[in-house]
């Protein structure tokens, strides 16, 4: 189980332009993780133009910021060109980094049964260490909220 003070696990993904992103490659600064479960769809559109919205005081803590759901490389790309997102959005296409996060799991929805995203973000300090995780998040203002944990 992951918790506060542990290892994040490592992973290598792609973003939306087709470059891979290594965790390990990132270490010496803070990174945030959101995981969302769908490009275009009202919460997490909410919630990725929240990070936006805070982009200017994001960079000025030092984080670095990347999207994390299993859409495909050319809907990413749409999303963050559609709201001009400024940062990386990264393709779990077999969910296999959701899984490790532990954040795949079964959801329902009008009596449905499926796998999915459950919308997490992890602060993950410059040494690589899990600093906070914030579940079940509200994507509205979230980005508000992952801020002052970054300047605390």
């Amino acid at each position: 189980m992951l918790t506060t003070g542990t290892i994040a696990p490592l992973f290598t993904l792609p973003d939306d332009s087709g470059s891979l992103i290594s965790l390990k490659s990132l270490r010496g600064s803070p990174v945030v993780l959101f995981f969302y479960p769908k490009d275009n769809t009202a919460g997490c559109t909410a919630e990725a133009c929240s990070f936006r919205n805070q982009w200017a005081a994001v960079r000025k803590s030092g984080a670095l910021v990347y999207g994390i759901s299993p859409d495909g490389e050319a809907s990413h790309r749409k999303f963050r060109t559609r709201f001009k997102l400024p940062f990386p959005l990264l393709v779990d296409a077999d969910h296999a980094v959701a899984e490790a996060y532990e954040v795949w799991a079964e959801k329902r929805l009008f009596g449905h049964r499926y796998f999915g995203i459950l919308r997490t973000t992890f602060l993950i300090d410059p040494k690589g260490r899990i600093g906070k995780i914030f579940e079940r998040v509200n994507p509205l203002g979230h980005a508000g909220l992952v801020l002052e944990a970054l300047n605390a």
